[in-house]
């Protein structure tokens, strides 16, 4: 069975920066895609970057364009580098692997994201 952990979470001041990972096991996902997901408190989860396989597609949620940095090291493992960090970046952060028509397939437990003003 397939398992996603991330780490790297955690508590910083506004304008800070953290560095997310996310390890793959179980399986290999090379030719799937893979993405990072939040969710704040009361509000719904949404995504806040992708990356192809082979990293010729990149997108990211406007709100974090110019600050965040989604990159694949290889078939199981991903990053996400967060700068000039923002309240509003508060939230759970989730990996996401498995991309296959419309949808990711496997879903990490997420980690903890708390910027303080």
């Amino acid at each position: 069975q397939a398992r996603l952990v991330e780490s790297g979470g955690g508590s910083v001041q506004a304008g800070g920066s953290l560095r997310l990972s996310c390890a793959a096991s179980g399986r290999s996902f090379a030719s799937y895609g893979m993405g990072w997901f939040r969710q704040a408190p009361g509000k719904e989860r949404e995504k806040v970057a992708s990356i192809t396989w082979t990293g010729d597609r990149i997108d990211y949620a406007d709100s974090v364009k110019g600050r965040f940095t989604i990159s694949r090291d290889n078939a199981n493992t991903m990053t996400l580098q967060m700068n000039s960090l923002k309240p509003e970046d508060t939230a759970v952060y989730y990996c996401a692997a498995g991309f296959l028509r419309g949808e990711y397939m496997y879903w990490g437990q997420g980690t903890q994201v708390v910027v303080s003003s």
